[in-house]
């Protein structure tokens, strides 16, 4: 048998036998513990002594080692640092009061600030000997994290500035799907989806400038949260495109996402988005919403733009841009849902119904002119106002500007966060310029216009039908096989049609939607009113209860290539 076959067979048979099959002996009770292991079951294991918050975070770090070498989710592992927190925390005694998240090991996307550590953002250009972007001071959500008793294990992988749909990075790789990894885990939250469904760490941050917290979770059977926009401040995050940005948490469970959303949602001085939120919120802590069987007698909308595919470009198109030029870029990001998507979204919406909701489907919610007008709502040409504020307030001593980076390193910030992009096919023939959004001129045309008539239309929607919420899929496809070509090309991961939910800023969540018939998981989308963050996770908690779908991945230590995949025959 030719040595390429026997090594094929061999990958097949690491990743699909499970340990009984293989002849592994039985796991470990710690192992049997923390596997899967929630907030609360790891309160419950502190208050009763069985073990230590040092053994657990050792736990975590050792299923880092274990396995990062292979699915490569973690970038900077912050070991030492980790383990003196958890001494500090067992000092302090479980009986003590502590915040709500005491002893819980998480992980960090490398775009969001670590005091002392580098924010690599994904892109080589940051981890420049002597020039590294490291922290000056801990992002918002990562102090009020730490303040709630977290331990940061680490900085997760994700493609350079969060600019991608899968996830391999100029300054670490590419990681890989758990469940098989050879596949897309989706991107640009990739890194942290991959190490919370691989029990890496117990839940995470991740950031979603277009669909990077949604489709992700949708590829890896985790909850991944999408807030209000201004529910949660995203300062210290290293921006991709500040208007359309937002940061939230992704866990296994949806009631630990609740618990960390709670810790990390509130008011900062940093992000002027944030201020008045607490009088427009639903109040905290966001448990309180969680209610089994609370999808009877709800009514969701299915938008009719993604089964049809409708495309609608990410940062929009400027104002300036001709129509016609902007229906050309329309059809080119058009995505259509593969049918083994339609398939599996048509048998949640069968669920959904089984569990007392009524779905919705008609060409009239959200049809294509929905999807056109969010096409128009153009944020290029602002990003490099972002990206400013950000070096401004969390750069390095050597740079706190675009400018200064460039003197400093010899070579200028990329176009994909500091503009300076003449026309491509992208935009069509048109440059466009960078400028500040409070004084620009076409500032009304290019964003505020065109994101109101979308909201509006949003909720005009939900008014006329008296809809709960919005149901579709979290991606058009299942995750890629990135050890073979995608549309001829070297695979761009997933892709999802979920970029608008940016745009507006509403709340959305992806749950565990079920496993297409290969093994990869499917991710469920649901989106909801405006400050209705409580009302959402409600929605998600009643589905998971009643459904079950997670079951955690099977785990290879080698045998397969992360970074140089074979080509199949």
């Amino acid at each position: 048998m030719p040595t390429r076959i026997i090594f094929l067979a061999v990958i097949f048979c690491c990743v699909s036998l499970s340990p009984a099959q293989s002849g592994v002996p039985a796991q470990t009770e710690m192992d049997k513990d923390l596997l899967e292991a929630s907030v609360s079951q790891l309160e419950r294991f502190y208050a009763s002594h069985k073990y230590t918050v040092t053994e657990v975070v050792r736990w975590h770090l050792a299923r880092i080692h274990r396995y990062n070498g292979i699915y490569r989710a973690v970038e900077t592992v912050m070991e030492k640092d980790a383990l003196a927190q958890a001494a500090n925390e067992d000092a302090e005694g479980a009986a003590a009061a502590h915040g709500a998240l005491w002893g819980v090991p998480v992980v960090i996307k490398a775009n969001t600030s670590i005091a002392g550590q580098v924010t690599t953002d994904g892109w080589a250009g940051y981890t420049i000997p002597g020039k590294e972007l490291i922290a000056r001071r801990d992002a918002t959500i990562v102090a009020k994290l730490r303040a709630a008793g977290a331990i940061i294990l680490g900085h997760t992988n994700m493609p350079d500035f969060a600019a991608s749909d899968t996830n391999r990075s100029t300054s670490y790789g590419r990681t890989g799907n758990a469940y098989d990894v050879r596949f897309s885990p989706g991107g640009s939250s990739g890194g942290t989806v991959t190490a919370v469904t691989s029990n890496m760490a117990v839940l995470g941050n991740g950031t979603d400038t277009g669909n990077s917290i949604r489709m992700p979770s949708a590829t890896s059977a985790v909850i991944g949260v999408f807030p209000t926009r201004g529910l949660v401040s995203i300062a210290g995050i290293a921006p991709l495109d500040w208007l359309l940005d937002n940061t939230g948490p992704i866990a296994r469970n949806v009631t630990d996402a609740a618990i960390a959303l709670t810790v990390m949602a509130g008011e900062d001085t940093l992000d002027e988005r944030t201020i008045g939120s607490s009088e427009k919120a639903q109040p905290g802590p966001y448990t309180r919403y969680l209610k089994e069987g609370s999808l009877k007698g709800k009514r969701f909308g299915v938008p009719a733009f993604i089964l049809r595919g409708s495309g609608v470009p990410f940062q929009g198109v400027p104002s300036e841009v001709p129509d016609d030029t902007a229906a050309k870029q329309e059809e080119e990001q058009a995505e259509p849902l593969r049918p083994e998507t339609r398939a599996a979204f048509m048998k949640a919406v069968e669920e959904l119904r089984g569990q007392g909701a009524t779905v919705v489907i008609d060409d009239s919610i959200l049809p294509e002119s929905f999807a056109k007008t969010a096409s128009r709502v153009g944020t290029f040409p602002y990003v490099r106002e972002g990206t400013e504020g950000f070096l401004k307030v969390f750069g390095p001593p050597q740079y706190h500007s675009a400018a200064e980076y460039a003197k400093a390193v010899g070579s200028p910030l990329p176009p994909t966060i500091v503009g300076d992009w003449p026309g491509t096919a992208r935009r069509g023939e048109v440059t466009v310029r960078q400028a500040l959004i409070e004084s620009d001129p076409h500032a009304q045309a290019n964003y505020f216009v065109p994101r109101k008539r979308v909201l509006d239309t949003y909720l005009e929607t939900m008014d006329r039908l008296h809809l709960d919420g919005y149901v579709y899929p979290a991606t058009q496809m299942p995750p890629p096989d990135e050890t073979m070509p995608q549309n001829g090309q070297i695979s761009g991961g997933p892709h999802s049609a979920t970029s608008w939910v940016n745009m507006i800023g509403v709340p959305a969540v992806v749950v565990v939607g079920g496993f297409y018939p290969g093994g990869l998981p499917f991710g469920l989308e649901f989106s909801a009113r405006p400050w209705h963050d409580g009302d959402l996770l409600g929605y998600a908690y009643a589905w998971e209860q009643a459904t079950h779908h997670r079951h955690p991945p099977v785990l290879v230590e080698s045998g397969l290539l992360p970074d140089a995949p074979f080509q199949k025959k």
